[in-house]
């Protein structure tokens, strides 16, 4: 097929806008409270932080990198849109944080291309937990080998940065029926351990791959033993909970919990229960920045939680 076949051409465009409508989002900090912002409208926006917020770290999630597929040949390419998006920001944010999928495979050439593409954002720190398809190779290694001196091999661990305490979760080792994560009764202990002590005013970031709700259980959209989690949280004033996995933005908020997950940089999937399963979701060049789309997140003071306004690429 000719580069310049209206089909060819229509699909290159709908790449391009893949990288706003999933770019990432950049999280500001204003009044203790952690406020997401979409990143496209971020950079166009200088007053997007909002009052008081300052740049605080981006989500990225799901790059993929490794799958050549029709809903998106070129995941390094967008992924290289996403970072030069990062980069313009008028104020760098210190962090990152990958929700993971980093690669696709689990192949060792696709996380060297994944580290080499990542070593090019102009951040202080760059924190991972892995997907699933960064553990799939025989021996559950490459990811580990790369970016498992943090959490010593085990996949969890927490840090602290500008008073705000992170905590990295993994959820995708031991699967449920239905193929729901699960954190396990080690993990579930040390996250209890890590907590107690802290002040109820610490502001909490937990960042996990598969949604720490369930969100779609016949999909394994979710994790089966995420209730203790989040048993440990509730007390603490204001808890952000970051996923990927989905590949879209569905949120929820209970009690002082806000739950987020986020776009992917390579290709969309499907809403809960659409279709027969979930997976790269194919569409027309035309029609997929219609499946794409950018979202602005506020926060309201009376009731305190968060409004989201969407707006599709189209």
């Amino acid at each position: 097929m000719s580069d310049d076949h209206p089909a060819v051409t229509s699909r290159r465009r709908a790449l391009k806008c893949l990288a706003f409508g999933g770019a990432g989002t950049l999280f500001t900090l204003a009044g203790g409270v952690l406020t997401p912002i979409d990143l496209a409208l971020a950079l166009t926006d200088r007053k997007a932080s909002g009052p008081g917020g300052v740049p605080l770290f981006v989500q990225i999630s799901d790059t993929h990198i490794g799958f050549n597929k029709e809903a998106n040949p070129d995941v390094a390419g967008t992924l290289r849109q996403t970072i030069e998006l990062v980069n313009a920001m008028p104020a760098s944010p210190a962090l990152i944080l990958h929700t993971g999928d980093i690669t696709h495979l689990s192949r060792p050439e696709e996380f060297d291309i994944a580290s080499q593409l990542l070593s090019q954002l102009r951040v202080t720190e760059l924190h991972t937990t892995p997907g699933e398809h960064d553990v799939a190779d025989a021996t559950v290694s490459e990811y580990f080998n790369r970016y498992g001196q943090a959490s010593d091999r085990r996949g969890y661990y927490s840090f602290d940065h500008q008073g705000v305490h992170f905590i990295s979760l993994i959820n995708v080792l031991n699967f449920k029926p239905n193929g729901l994560g699960a954190l396990g009764q080690p993990q579930l202990e040390w996250l209890e351990a890590d907590l107690k002590g802290r002040s109820a005013s610490t502001p909490i970031v937990v960042f996990a791959h598969m949604p720490l709700w369930t969100i779609y259980e016949p999909w394994g959209w979710g994790t089966a033993d995420a209730d203790q989690a989040m048993g440990y949280l509730r007390r603490f004033g204001s808890v952000t909970v970051l996923n990927g996995h989905i590949h879209q933005i569905v949120q929820k908020v209970e009690g002082h919990i806000t739950f987020h997950t986020a776009r992917s940089s390579a290709y969309p999937q499907p809403a809960a229960g659409q279709g027969p399963g979930p997976g790269p979701l194919t569409v027309p060049g035309d029609q997929l920045p219609r499946m794409l789309g950018v979202s602005s997140v506020t926060v309201q003071r009376h009731p305190n939680m968060l409004a989201v306004t969407d707006s599709t690429l189209a």
